[in-house]
């Protein structure tokens, strides 16, 4: 039979700390690239919400002539 070793919370702790550092680094890195892209997508977003309110406002308004008699 083979000889099965104790895993320790320690060790289970110092494995998951050390999967979360490089997680963490690889983020860290890319931070301002994400950040950058979600402010260009938002930027974008608010003016096509724009150009098409504005558009759906010119088809609804109506045109009023006031006549004098």
């Amino acid at each position: 039979m083979a000889r099965v070793d104790h895993i320790s919370r320690d060790d289970i702790e110092r494995k998951l700390r050390g999967l979360q550092g490089d997680v963490q680094e690889k983020v860290e890195d890319r931070k301002s690239a994400i950040v950058g892209l979600a402010v260009g997508v938002g930027v974008v977003l608010v003016v096509a919400f724009y150009l098409l309110g504005r558009r759906s406002g010119k088809r609804r308004s109506a045109v009023v002539e006031i006549r004098r008699v």
